[in-house]
């Protein structure tokens, strides 16, 4: 039994991650922003959203929790170096290189559905 619950909590979670990118999404194309990958994976890791807008790739990490306190709290060291490693590994294939305009978002989504977006928040 606790098992099953278990299951059951992490398939609520998936989804409401997923909701959760899916709104993310939405913002950044209403903002401008021309969708290049959603869930992008590489060898090295995946990236929640992969955006563009005037020439700059945006590298997007998407955390849901119940409060945005929580939500940024559950970004680790480890996710951080994955997303950077994941997106070094994604502009490599791109003509312009690493000499790409890029910057790494953190997108932060409570339970009610309220999101903060945190602009370069990886300060790369």
């Amino acid at each position: 039994m606790a098992n099953a619950k278990r299951i059951e909590r992490g398939q609520r979670n998936f989804h409401a991650g997923q909701a959760a990118e899916e709104q993310v999404a939405r913002r950044y194309e209403r903002d401008g922003h021309r969708i290049l990958s959603r869930r992008w994976r590489g060898p090295l890791g995946e990236i929640d959203l992969i955006a563009e807008k005037d020439g700059e790739t945006v590298f997007v990490e998407v955390k849901s929790a119940a409060d945005f306190s929580t939500a940024a709290q559950s970004l680790t060291r480890r996710q951080i170096d994955r997303l950077l490693r994941s997106a070094e590994h994604y502009i490599g294939a791109l003509p312009t290189g690493s000499l790409t305009p890029m910057r790494f978002d953190v997108a932060l989504v409570d339970r009610s559905g309220r999101m903060e977006i945190l602009p370069n928040a990886l300060m790369t």
